[in-house]
């Protein structure tokens, strides 16, 4: 008899993603490597179902590479090792043949990979040093992603016109994972064993960097990851150039909380179903509680990517906030946003009687938006195009140069293209493209970011930065409403974890 269908081993609960990553907080190894057992097991049964299922087969090679790092038995994690490797093969074959008939029915995706038009290996240029940049400029994320991929872009040329770094110019490797979560894993692989690149910048949802973490600690890679996220991470071959939720998040909150945000006392949190949103908000929610909120004044809500139907989902908003003393705290990912907050106009609301705090719509999003209704409407942010400041102006002036003056810079794209620069400072701190080099002389490392001086923390592989509470213009640009001093960064949140 054919086994059961599993549910998609992607979804959320089907694999516990907390058992990724964090290095330096429970659960211990003897219980994060049940859980990746049991992990295991689950994908097998989804292997067992479909043998070709390219998806499974990069998943559990990421489990193995997990479980690798948790054994201290040198021949156990050469064995690991070796079948991730085997496991990476088979669904690096699988991509590459035409999909079967089963797998159609089973509607898997299999994006084929592309040739790189430069050459790999020995054939390279041994006067230029390598760079991977790896995000989805096809799919849901390309809306937010493309852009990111133009910031490291400007980064390298800029780099380059001044004589490179250490002497070598700097030859990008641009990938496509097309907002399929396995696929950046296969392409952080080749990037790492293929290509041979000193660093990769890229990532944007947690998940796509869930699946790369193991990759990048076993290759002994290094990963610049420029986008806010959920925290309760801490991995010493990424450095993490966004915020976390104490640079964000509760800053946000606080605000909201106070006279000069409206003194909200209900918060509905509105996100896209993933890792980001639900750790995210589980912080958000221990915070909120800590300040005396009850529970009833705190709605929770998730969509899965590319959803368009925010009808119900606007109803019961306007229901909740109908005293018009609530806030949308907005974790949606993507072009979802689009139908979300047009919706949002369509049944008649508006920031004055419900704003809406967005964590992840910022200026390059608005681009794509009909602005006009949204004017009043909040995000949180470390980095507005609007900061007036001689140095931004000539940052924003050169990216509009490059890509057209209809273009924007935010957040994202500040941090992204913040990340080239951080690590050529420190390979020059360093004398050395050595991974181990690099990021010890990333520790510590002060910058001059577009939007004024920042740090990389000594210790926890974060950013310290100063958080912006921005209003939506018609513009689509921001009025800066409130700034923080610079925030040392929590890579695991106080309100998690009982500090």
């Amino acid at each position: 008899m054919a086994p059961a269908n599993p549910a998609p081993f992607f979804a959320v609960g089907a694999v516990d993603w907390s058992i990724i990553g964090d290095r330096s907080a429970p659960p211990p190894a003897p219980e994060r490597t049940q859980l990746i057992e049991e992990a295991l097991q689950y994908l097998d049964r989804a292997l067992a179902f479909e043998p070709g299922n390219t998806d499974a087969l990069l998943f559990e090679n990421l489990l193995l590479r997990e479980k690798a790092q948790l054994t201290s038995d040198a021949e156990e994690k050469k064995t690991l090792l070796a079948q991730a490797d085997e496991l990476f093969d088979r669904a690096l074959q699988g991509r590459r043949s035409p999909p079967t008939p089963a797998t159609s029915q089973a509607n898997i995706q299999t994006v084929p990979i592309p040739e790189l038009a430069r050459p790999a290996g020995p054939g390279r240029d041994p006067s230029t040093v390598r760079i991977g940049v790896m995000h989805s400029l096809t799919g849901t994320m390309a809306i937010s992603e493309t852009s990111l991929r133009d910031a490291v872009m400007m980064a390298v040329d800029e780099i380059n016109a001044g004589g490179g770094v250490l002497g070598r110019k700097i030859e990008p490797v641009v990938v496509d994972p097309a907002s399929n979560w396995p696929l950046f894993a296969e392409k952080a692989q080749q990037l790492l064993r293929r290509d041979k690149v000193a660093a990769v910048f890229g990532c944007w949802t947690s998940v796509s960097r869930k699946s790369v973490l193991p990759v990048f600690e076993s290759l002994k890679g290094l990963l610049f990851y420029p986008v806010q996220y959920e925290g309760e991470e801490q991995s010493p071959s990424i450095f993490y150039t966004g915020a976390v939720p104490n640079q964000q998040i509760i800053p946000a909150a606080e605000f909201l909380m106070s006279p000069e945000g409206g003194s909200k006392k209900k918060f509905y949190l509105l996100g896209t179903d993933y890792v980001y949103p639900r750790t995210a908000n589980k912080v958000l929610k221990a915070f909120l509680l800590s300040k005396g909120i009850p529970q009833a004044n705190i709605a929770e809500e998730y969509t899965p990517f590319g959803h368009v139907d925010y009808q119900a989902i606007v109803r019961r908003i306007r229901d909740f906030g109908s005293a018009g003393d609530a806030a949308v705290m907005s974790t949606i990912n993507g072009d979802s946003n689009v139908p979300f907050y047009r919706e949002f106009v369509n049944q008649g609301l508006r920031a004055s009687t419900i704003p809406i705090m967005a964590f992840s719509v910022a200026e390059d999003e608005l681009r794509a938006m009909e602005t006009e209704p949204m004017v009043g409407h909040l995000a949180a942010w470390n980095y507005f195009q609007s900061i007036d400041t001689p140095e931004n102006k000539r940052f924003v002036e050169a990216f509009k140069n490059k890509y057209g003056g209809r273009r924007v810079t935010d957040d994202p794209i500040e941090a992204a293209y913040s990340g080239v620069y951080i690590w050529k400072a420190a390979v020059e701190k360093a004398g050395s493209l050595d991974v181990d080099k690099v990021t010890a002389a990333v520790l510590g490392l002060e910058f001059d970011a577009p939007g004024g001086k920042k740090k990389m923390d000594p210790q926890n592989h974060h950013t310290v930065k100063p958080v912006y509470i921005g209003r939506i213009r018609a513009d689509g640009q921001f009025d800066i409403v409130w700034k923080s001093d610079p925030i040392e960064p929590e890579a695991f949140s106080q309100f998690l974890r009982g500090r």
